[in-house]
Protein backbone atom coordinates (compact mmCIF):
# COMPACT_ATOMS: atom_id res chain seq x y z
CA UNK A 1 0.00 0.00 0.00
CA UNK A 2 1.32 3.46 -0.90
CA UNK A 3 2.05 5.61 2.14
CA UNK A 4 0.84 9.18 1.61
CA UNK A 5 1.95 12.41 3.27
CA UNK A 6 -1.57 12.78 4.68
CA UNK A 7 -1.28 9.40 6.41
CA UNK A 8 2.08 10.35 7.91
CA UNK A 9 0.63 13.68 9.09
CA UNK A 10 -2.36 11.94 10.70
CA UNK A 11 -0.12 9.46 12.53
CA UNK A 12 2.15 12.26 13.74
CA UNK A 13 -0.84 14.15 15.13
CA UNK A 14 -2.09 11.00 16.87
CA UNK A 15 1.22 10.01 18.46
CA UNK A 16 3.59 13.00 18.48
CA UNK A 17 6.31 10.76 16.97
CA UNK A 18 8.81 12.03 14.40
CA UNK A 19 7.95 12.10 10.70
CA UNK A 20 10.46 9.41 9.69
CA UNK A 21 9.34 7.15 12.56
CA UNK A 22 5.71 7.54 11.43
CA UNK A 23 6.58 6.81 7.82
CA UNK A 24 8.51 3.70 8.85
CA UNK A 25 5.68 2.50 11.12
CA UNK A 26 3.12 2.84 8.32
CA UNK A 27 5.43 1.03 5.93
CA UNK A 28 5.96 -1.84 8.39
CA UNK A 29 2.20 -2.20 8.97
CA UNK A 30 1.09 -1.75 5.35
CA UNK A 31 -0.70 1.51 6.14
CA UNK A 32 -2.83 0.13 9.00
CA UNK A 33 -3.17 3.18 11.27
CA UNK A 34 -4.02 1.28 14.47
CA UNK A 35 -1.21 -1.20 13.90
CA UNK A 36 1.17 1.70 13.18
CA UNK A 37 0.25 3.31 16.51
CA UNK A 38 0.96 0.01 18.28
CA UNK A 39 4.24 -0.33 16.37
CA UNK A 40 5.33 3.14 17.49
CA UNK A 41 4.42 2.38 21.10
CA UNK A 42 6.39 -0.87 21.06
CA UNK A 43 9.29 0.82 19.30
CA UNK A 44 9.14 3.61 21.85
CA UNK A 45 9.35 1.05 24.67
CA UNK A 46 12.43 -0.48 23.03
CA UNK A 47 14.05 2.95 22.71
CA UNK A 48 13.20 3.77 26.31
CA UNK A 49 14.79 0.52 27.52
CA UNK A 50 17.98 1.30 25.59
CA UNK A 51 18.15 4.77 27.15
CA UNK A 52 17.24 3.65 30.68
CA UNK A 53 20.87 3.22 31.76
CA UNK A 54 21.76 6.78 30.80
CA UNK A 55 21.96 9.35 33.60
CA UNK A 56 18.98 11.72 33.83
CA UNK A 57 19.84 14.35 36.45
CA UNK A 58 18.68 17.57 34.78
CA UNK A 59 15.03 18.47 34.34
CA UNK A 60 12.36 20.43 36.14
CA UNK A 61 10.25 20.66 39.27
CA UNK A 62 6.68 21.79 38.74
CA UNK A 63 3.77 22.49 41.05
CA UNK A 64 0.06 22.07 40.38
CA UNK A 65 -2.57 23.76 42.56
CA UNK A 66 -6.12 22.46 42.75
CA UNK A 67 -7.44 24.87 45.38
CA UNK A 68 -6.23 26.50 48.58
CA UNK A 69 -5.96 23.07 50.17
CA UNK A 70 -4.57 20.72 47.51
CA UNK A 71 -1.12 21.13 45.94
CA UNK A 72 1.30 18.68 44.32
CA UNK A 73 4.97 18.98 43.35
CA UNK A 74 6.80 16.70 40.90
CA UNK A 75 10.35 16.26 39.67
CA UNK A 76 10.86 15.01 36.12
CA UNK A 77 14.42 14.44 34.96
CA UNK A 78 16.08 14.64 31.57
CA UNK A 79 19.65 13.94 30.51
CA UNK A 80 20.46 17.51 29.47
CA UNK A 81 19.58 21.04 30.46
CA UNK A 82 18.90 21.70 26.77
CA UNK A 83 15.89 19.37 26.86
CA UNK A 84 14.78 20.84 30.20
CA UNK A 85 14.36 24.17 28.38
CA UNK A 86 12.37 22.55 25.54
CA UNK A 87 8.73 23.70 25.39
CA UNK A 88 7.47 20.17 24.66
CA UNK A 89 9.25 18.79 27.73
CA UNK A 90 8.00 21.66 29.91
CA UNK A 91 4.41 21.03 28.78
CA UNK A 92 4.86 17.35 29.62
CA UNK A 93 6.12 18.14 33.14
CA UNK A 94 3.09 20.41 33.66
CA UNK A 95 0.88 17.49 32.65
CA UNK A 96 2.66 15.20 35.13
CA UNK A 97 2.09 17.77 37.90
CA UNK A 98 -1.61 17.98 37.01
CA UNK A 99 -1.74 14.18 37.09
CA UNK A 100 -0.20 14.21 40.57
CA UNK A 101 -2.55 16.80 42.04
CA UNK A 102 -5.53 14.64 40.99
CA UNK A 103 -3.91 11.35 41.97
CA UNK A 104 -4.69 9.13 44.95
CA UNK A 105 -1.54 7.05 44.42
CA UNK A 106 0.46 6.32 47.56
CA UNK A 107 3.75 5.58 45.80
CA UNK A 108 5.54 5.81 42.45
CA UNK A 109 4.54 2.30 41.32
CA UNK A 110 0.85 3.09 41.78
CA UNK A 111 1.29 6.49 40.16
CA UNK A 112 3.00 5.04 37.07
CA UNK A 113 0.22 2.45 36.70
CA UNK A 114 -2.58 5.07 36.73
CA UNK A 115 -4.51 5.97 33.59
CA UNK A 116 -2.88 9.02 31.96
CA UNK A 117 -5.19 12.02 32.31
CA UNK A 118 -4.57 13.22 28.75
CA UNK A 119 -5.28 9.80 27.21
CA UNK A 120 -7.01 7.19 29.37
CA UNK A 121 -6.03 4.40 26.94
CA UNK A 122 -2.46 4.80 28.26
CA UNK A 123 -0.90 4.61 31.69
CA UNK A 124 1.42 7.27 33.08
CA UNK A 125 4.29 4.90 32.26
CA UNK A 126 3.07 4.48 28.66
CA UNK A 127 2.93 8.26 28.22
CA UNK A 128 6.48 8.56 29.58
CA UNK A 129 7.73 5.92 27.11
CA UNK A 130 6.06 7.80 24.27
CA UNK A 131 7.69 11.06 25.36
CA UNK A 132 11.13 9.41 25.52
CA UNK A 133 10.65 8.22 21.94
CA UNK A 134 9.72 11.72 20.77
CA UNK A 135 12.36 13.70 22.70
CA UNK A 136 15.17 11.19 22.22
CA UNK A 137 16.60 11.30 25.75
CA UNK A 138 16.14 9.18 28.83
CA UNK A 139 13.43 10.82 30.96
CA UNK A 140 12.30 9.79 34.43
CA UNK A 141 9.48 10.82 36.72
CA UNK A 142 11.62 10.73 39.83
CA UNK A 143 9.17 11.67 42.57
CA UNK A 144 5.95 13.44 43.46
CA UNK A 145 4.25 14.58 46.63
CA UNK A 146 0.71 15.73 47.15
CA UNK A 147 -0.32 17.85 50.13
CA UNK A 148 -3.93 18.19 51.24
CA UNK A 149 -4.29 20.81 53.96
CA UNK A 150 -7.11 19.71 56.24
CA UNK A 151 -6.67 22.46 58.83
CA UNK A 152 -5.90 25.58 56.79
CA UNK A 153 -4.20 26.13 53.47
CA UNK A 154 -1.29 25.03 51.30
CA UNK A 155 0.81 27.39 49.17
CA UNK A 156 3.57 26.77 46.65
CA UNK A 157 6.65 28.45 45.23
CA UNK A 158 8.84 27.56 42.24
CA UNK A 159 12.35 28.97 42.11
CA UNK A 160 14.85 29.31 39.28
CA UNK A 161 12.41 28.46 36.50
CA UNK A 162 11.79 25.04 37.98
CA UNK A 163 15.07 24.17 39.68
CA UNK A 164 13.34 24.11 43.10
CA UNK A 165 9.69 23.43 43.95
CA UNK A 166 8.26 24.04 47.44
CA UNK A 167 4.94 23.45 49.20
CA UNK A 168 4.17 24.85 52.65
CA UNK A 169 1.17 23.61 54.62
CA UNK A 170 -0.26 25.95 57.25
CA UNK A 171 -2.68 25.16 60.05
CA UNK A 172 -4.82 28.30 60.36
CA UNK A 173 -8.37 29.31 61.18
CA UNK A 174 -8.07 32.36 58.90
CA UNK A 175 -7.28 32.06 55.19
CA UNK A 176 -6.93 35.41 53.43
CA UNK A 177 -4.51 37.10 51.03
CA UNK A 178 -2.24 38.26 53.85
CA UNK A 179 -1.93 34.75 55.30
CA UNK A 180 -1.27 33.24 51.85
CA UNK A 181 1.34 35.92 51.11
CA UNK A 182 3.09 35.18 54.41
CA UNK A 183 3.10 31.45 53.65
CA UNK A 184 4.56 32.18 50.19
CA UNK A 185 7.32 34.14 51.96
CA UNK A 186 7.95 31.06 54.10
CA UNK A 187 8.06 28.88 50.98
CA UNK A 188 10.73 31.22 49.58
CA UNK A 189 12.63 30.81 52.85
CA UNK A 190 12.48 27.02 52.47
CA UNK A 191 13.75 27.29 48.88
CA UNK A 192 16.64 29.57 49.88
CA UNK A 193 17.86 28.01 53.15
CA UNK A 194 16.83 24.37 52.72
CA UNK A 195 15.74 23.50 56.28
CA UNK A 196 15.28 19.83 57.16
CA UNK A 197 12.66 20.15 59.89
CA UNK A 198 9.82 22.50 60.86
CA UNK A 199 10.92 22.82 64.49
CA UNK A 200 13.36 21.34 66.99
CA UNK A 201 10.50 19.17 68.29
CA UNK A 202 10.58 17.29 64.98
CA UNK A 203 14.25 16.36 65.31
CA UNK A 204 14.71 12.80 66.50
CA UNK A 205 16.91 11.98 69.47
CA UNK A 206 18.78 9.60 67.18
CA UNK A 207 19.74 12.51 64.88
CA UNK A 208 20.80 14.66 67.84
CA UNK A 209 22.98 11.90 69.31
CA UNK A 210 24.55 11.23 65.92
CA UNK A 211 25.40 14.90 65.44
CA UNK A 212 26.69 15.22 69.01
CA UNK A 213 29.08 12.33 68.38
CA UNK A 214 30.42 14.02 65.25
CA UNK A 215 30.78 17.39 66.99
CA UNK A 216 32.51 15.75 69.97
CA UNK A 217 35.02 14.14 67.62
CA UNK A 218 35.65 17.49 65.92
CA UNK A 219 36.24 19.19 69.28
CA UNK A 220 38.51 16.34 70.37
CA UNK A 221 40.73 17.02 67.35
CA UNK A 222 40.73 20.80 67.87
CA UNK A 223 44.09 21.93 69.37
CA UNK A 224 42.37 24.92 71.00
CA UNK A 225 40.23 22.55 73.10
CA UNK A 226 43.12 20.33 74.21
CA UNK A 227 43.27 19.91 77.98
CA UNK A 228 39.91 21.63 78.58
CA UNK A 229 37.75 20.27 81.44
CA UNK A 230 35.05 17.75 80.50
CA UNK A 231 32.30 20.24 81.48
CA UNK A 232 33.68 22.83 79.07
CA UNK A 233 33.83 20.27 76.27
CA UNK A 234 30.27 19.11 76.98
CA UNK A 235 29.09 22.72 76.92
CA UNK A 236 30.84 23.29 73.58
CA UNK A 237 29.17 20.21 72.11
CA UNK A 238 25.71 21.35 73.22
CA UNK A 239 26.40 24.88 71.97
CA UNK A 240 27.42 23.72 68.53
CA UNK A 241 24.46 21.33 68.32
CA UNK A 242 22.02 24.12 69.18
CA UNK A 243 23.62 26.31 66.52
CA UNK A 244 23.25 23.52 63.96
CA UNK A 245 19.60 22.96 64.92
CA UNK A 246 18.91 26.65 64.28
CA UNK A 247 20.22 26.17 60.76
CA UNK A 248 18.23 23.02 59.95
CA UNK A 249 14.93 23.89 61.70
CA UNK A 250 12.71 26.31 59.79
CA UNK A 251 11.18 28.08 62.79
CA UNK A 252 14.60 28.67 64.34
CA UNK A 253 16.11 30.23 61.22
CA UNK A 254 16.46 34.00 60.87
CA UNK A 255 13.67 35.15 58.56
CA UNK A 256 15.43 36.17 55.32
CA UNK A 257 13.23 39.24 54.81
CA UNK A 258 13.50 40.44 58.42
CA UNK A 259 14.08 44.21 58.50
CA UNK A 260 16.29 43.98 61.58
CA UNK A 261 18.16 40.92 60.30
CA UNK A 262 17.39 39.14 63.57
CA UNK A 263 13.71 38.17 63.58
CA UNK A 264 13.23 34.39 63.51
CA UNK A 265 10.69 32.66 61.28
CA UNK A 266 8.73 31.71 64.41
CA UNK A 267 8.50 35.38 65.45
CA UNK A 268 7.48 36.40 61.92
CA UNK A 269 4.62 33.87 61.99
CA UNK A 270 3.55 35.16 65.41
CA UNK A 271 3.50 38.70 63.98
CA UNK A 272 1.38 37.68 60.96
CA UNK A 273 -1.01 35.71 63.20
CA UNK A 274 -1.51 38.71 65.49
CA UNK A 275 -2.08 41.13 62.58
CA UNK A 276 -4.75 38.84 61.10
CA UNK A 277 -6.38 37.59 64.32
CA UNK A 278 -5.44 34.04 63.40
CA UNK A 279 -4.26 30.88 65.09
CA UNK A 280 -1.43 30.19 62.65
CA UNK A 281 1.34 27.59 62.53
CA UNK A 282 3.46 25.74 59.99
CA UNK A 283 2.36 22.13 59.82
CA UNK A 284 4.74 20.80 57.14
CA UNK A 285 6.76 21.64 54.05
CA UNK A 286 8.07 19.82 50.97
CA UNK A 287 11.16 20.90 49.03
CA UNK A 288 12.25 19.28 45.75
CA UNK A 289 15.45 20.34 44.03
CA UNK A 290 16.14 19.08 40.54
CA UNK A 291 18.87 16.46 40.43
CA UNK A 292 19.33 16.54 44.21
CA UNK A 293 21.53 13.61 45.20
CA UNK A 294 21.92 12.37 41.62
CA UNK A 295 25.20 11.94 39.79
CA UNK A 296 25.28 14.47 36.97
CA UNK A 297 26.58 13.66 33.52
CA UNK A 298 29.80 15.50 32.69
CA UNK A 299 29.73 17.12 29.26
CA UNK A 300 32.85 18.09 27.30
CA UNK A 301 31.54 19.58 24.09
CA UNK A 302 34.98 20.80 22.94
CA UNK A 303 36.33 17.26 23.16
CA UNK A 304 33.24 15.87 21.42
CA UNK A 305 33.58 18.33 18.51
CA UNK A 306 37.32 17.61 18.24
CA UNK A 307 36.60 13.87 17.97
CA UNK A 308 34.00 14.48 15.26
CA UNK A 309 36.43 16.66 13.29
CA UNK A 310 39.17 14.04 13.60
CA UNK A 311 36.73 11.40 12.36
CA UNK A 312 35.81 13.53 9.37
Amino acid sequence: MAITAAMVKELREMTGAGMMDCKKALGETNGDMDAAVEYLRKNGQAKAEKKASRIAAEGLCRVAVKDDKTVAVVEVNSETDFVAKNADFQAYVEAVANQAVNSDAADMDAFMAEAWNLDSSKTVKDALVDKIAVIGENLTIRRFQKVVATEGCAVSYVHGGGRIGVIVEAATDVVNDAIKEAMTNIAMQVAALNPKYVSTEDVSEEYKEHEKAIIAEQIKNDPKMAGKPEKVIEGAVVGRLNKELKEVCLLEQVYVKAEDGKQSVAKYIEQVAKENGANLSIKSFVRFETGEGLEKKEENFAEEVAKQMAGN
